[in-house]
């Protein structure tokens, strides 16, 4: 099976917000991404909407809405406007005030499971697809699957940010169990954080894994090869 590509385009946004106008564009970005072989967009919508903002979402969803990969927390709110532009899917993440992105997987806990649990079946009842941000835990890919989730998506911030070669392979061979465990559930598996050129190969090596998440690095490289290569290059990279 072809590895898919999802391309987070929140950084185009970041850029925008910089001076507060209309460019560059995310939508532009993202017909880019698209005609260059990602099969989808990821954006964030963030609580303190630092990037991508609710227009940005409409027009998305009004464009290319079987390929939007939306990103959020588990709140009313944000919940409200999935259900309005109704993304492809949707992948519950934790959200933490003053970090710089995402840094872990979902607490799938007593505490957190109840609100998660209702953001499940509100999205599911609207036909959207649900995608759950976790940490490689064979006990948190079990749960996902039990609440109804569709998706699974591995953090990889413990594999891109190791800092010794016995710990990246460690990481990695975690990587490995929980992607073949959530194929095993029937889950589809995706990836994400911190993955890069250099790294990104190994994981689009493993068993079972059917989808990498990454923003930052292409962002970074299409600063320098414009957009439309830095995509053809991590085609190349994962396939």
């Amino acid at each position: 099976m072809k590895m898919q590509l999802g391309v987070n385009i929140d950084h185009i946004a970041t850029l925008r917000q910089a001076r507060g106008g209309n460019t560059p564009s995310p939508l532009e970005a993202a017909a880019v991404c698209l005609n260059l072989g990602a099969e989808y967009i990821v954006v964030h919508l963030r609580k303190d909407r630092r990037h991508i903002q609710e227009n940005d979402l409409r027009l998305l969803t009004k464009n290319f809405r079987k390929n939007i990969h939306l990103e959020m927390s588990a709140t009313q709110e944000l919940t409200d406007l999935a259900v309005k532009y109704k993304p492809a899917s949707v992948c519950i993440v934790p959200e933490y005030p003053g970090e710089l992105t995402t840094s872990g997987g979902l607490k799938l806990d007593k505490t957190h499971l109840p609100v998660i649990q209702r953001t499940i079946k509100r999205l599911k009842q609207e036909n959207i697809k649900v995608s759950l941000f976790v940490d490689t835990n064979a006990n948190d890919i079990r749960t996902a699957k039990r609440i109804g989730a569709d998706i699974v998506e591995l953090c990889t911030k413990n594999y891109s940010e190791a800092k010794t070669e016995k710990q990246r392979q460690a990481f990695l061979e975690e990587l490995s169990i929980c992607s073949i465990l959530g194929r095993e559930l029937d889950l589809v598996v995706h990836s994400g954080h911190g993955l890069d050129y250099e790294n990104v190969c190994d994981v689009a090596s493993l068993s079972g894994m059917q989808c990498l998440n990454i923003g930052f690095s292409i962002m970074a490289r299409a600063m320098f090869v414009g957009l439309p290569q830095a995509i053809l290059e991590m085609r190349q990279k994962i396939s």
